[in-house]
């Protein structure tokens, strides 16, 4: 009787370490997540500012 019980809490504890690992995984792919939609509006407001420096430098070319 002692084995049955030894393997029925030896999987529960694998089951809760899976649980907790689990958990930490998908805790860590919402920060990475957050991570890269931050970094694309970030890229995204330089590419704007980028193309608005242009278009200034293009004017000011025009001009000369």
């Amino acid at each position: 009787m002692f084995w049955p019980m030894f393997a029925v809490a030896v999987g529960f504890v694998g089951l809760t370490v899976l649980a907790v690992f689990a958990v930490r995984v998908f805790l860590e792919a919402q920060r990475l997540g957050r991570q890269v939609t931050e970094s694309a509006r970030r890229i995204s407001r330089a590419a704007e500012e980028l193309e608005r420096a242009s278009a200034s430098a293009a004017r000011a070319v025009d001009t000369l």
